[in-house]
This record gives C-alpha cells, sequence and structure tokens, in this order.
C-alpha cells in the first residue's frame, strides 16, 4: 500500500514550487556546464564533466523524490481536526521527564519541515509518538537512545 504525506494546501504549494525551480532553473544551469565540459574535449580524463553529470543526478533525484511526495500528498485541512488532542497542526508544549526542560513542537506536513524552529514532521517517528495524546497525559516515543518521555502541557492551534 501507497503511504499517504499528509502536508497543508501551502506546504503543497510549497513542494510544488520548489520542483518548478529545479528544473526550470537549476536543471538548465547543470545541462548547460555539462555542454562546455563536454567541449573541453577528452571525457575519460575530464573531472568537470564528471561533476557535472554527478550534480545532475543528484538533482534528478531531488526532482523524482519532490514528485513523489507531490504524487502521495493528502490535503489536511487542521480546521477539521479535534482541538483537544495531539493533531496535525497543532503546536504542543512538553515537558520532557528526564530532563524537566519544556520544549514545543508544531506538528507540519511535507515542505514545511524546520527543526531549528521546532516544526516537525507529522509522520516522523517523533511525531507520531504524540499524535493522540491529551493534555496531562505522557507520551513515550521509542528512540535509539531509549524509551523517551513527555508529558504533554498544553495544545494549541496557531495561524
Amino acid at each position: 500500500m501507497v503511504e499517504s504525506v499528509p502536508m497543508t494546501r501551502n506546504g503543497y504549494n510549497k513542494i510544488k514550487a520548489e520542483i518548478d525551480r529545479l528544473e526550470n532553473q537549476e536543471m538548465p544551469l547543470v545541462t548547460a556546464k555539462i555542454a562546455e565540459a563536454r567541449e573541453e574535449g577528452d571525457l575519460k580524463e575530464n573531472a568537470e564533466y564528471h561533476a557535472q553529470r554527478e550534480n545532475q543526478g543528484m538533482l534528478q533525484a531531488k526532482i523524482n523524490e519532490l514528485k513523489d511526495k507531490i504524487a502521495r500528498a493528502s490535503i489536511v485541512d487542521p480546521s477539521t481536526l479535534p482541538k483537544d488532542e495531539v493533531v496535525f497542526g497543532c503546536t504542543v508544549t512538553v515537558e520532557d521527564l528526564a530532563y524537566g526542560d519544556e520544549e514545543e513542537f508544531t506538528l507540519v506536513g511535507a515542505g514545511e519541515e524546520d527543526y531549528n524552529a521546532g516544526k516537525i514532521l507529522v509522520t516522523s517517528p517523533f511525531g507520531q509518538g504524540l499524535i493522540g495524546a491529551k493534555v496531562g497525559q505522557t507520551a513515550e516515543i521509542e528512540a535509539p537512545a531509549g524509551k523517551l518521555k513527555f508529558k504533554i502541557l498544553k495544545i494549541e492551534f496557531r495561524d
């Protein structure tokens, strides 16, 4: 079964714009650099040619990955989700029971993740471990370092 990728309309549009940029701006630049390198002669010993071919392959892989996300996209309207539990689109404040630290995470879809800003993918193991928890409950999340425990302190929906 093909797993759907939850995202908002905004996240979907961001991914579409990135695909467009990669295909219509980045790829033509790499293609032009390959043509220039090819004109320099013997391809066996032409490091620039091989480097640009590798860049082209990596760029195409990135485009294919983004197109796959778009193909499996499931647009979610956060306004239709429950407000009393951790769900897609909410901002949750948790207490790390091992360290006593308070942390805040926003569960987002593909194209909107920004780990430095606390925006984590709802499909990540961490996001999945928080889903469904209510204020006052403890979410347990399996991690390579062992089981992490977080107490849910607050659930908010921000614009």
